[in-house]
């Protein structure tokens, strides 16, 4: 466990942390590009929770110490946190037994001093369907697979602060 304590003070964890979230931007860039899907408004929003992640992971990149990776493993926690709520929430819409009651909104809710599908439409701009569930790999559609990832990141999360906690080094 003192391993993964100090792993954690490092810069090497942080970049790999960052490099996966990346490598995952990349893709969602690649489906919606090359492979005509669509974001829908649940998608941006789960898009959004892994740049909170990334950028988390950036903080500690560009300056480590106790105060940003406190602040970066905050924000690890409530992006990994968020994103599986929001992906669950995206597999009920899917689920649901009436799908005329099941539907999401067009535009992001972004707060008003973060308007990220106005800056950035190409990236954040949700120009899909929620009820669009076309792509499959392992018979899971693409918000079961955010699910899961959200949910690797949060247990990642768990086991890197717990034995930060228990080597009693908690940033």
């Amino acid at each position: 466990m003192q391993f993964i304590s100090r792993w954690a003070e490092k810069k090497s964890s942080w970049a790999l942390l960052f490099v996966s979230t990346l490598i995952l931007e990349a893709c969602a860039l690649y489906f919606q590009y090359e492979m005509g899907l669509a974001p829908c408004i649940m998608c941006i929003y789960q898009r959004t929770a892994v740049f909170g992640i990334m950028l988390s992971a950036l903080m500690v990149l560009i300056y480590n110490n106790g105060i940003t990776r406190f602040l970066a493993f905050a924000g690890w926690a409530v992006s990994a946190g968020w994103g599986w709520l929001i992906a669950r929430e995206h597999i009920e819409i899917l689920n649901a037994s009436n799908p005329f009651f099941a539907s999401c909104d067009i535009v992001p809710n972004f707060p008003s001093w973060l308007q990220l599908h106005e800056w950035f439409p190409a990236i954040f701009a949700a120009t899909g369907d929620c009820l669009e569930d076309s792509w499959q790999f392992l018979s899971m559609g693409m918000a079961e697979w955010m699910c899961v990832i959200f949910a690797i990141y949060a247990l990642l999360f768990v086991i890197v602060f717990s034995c930060r906690l228990l080597d009693k080094k908690p940033f």
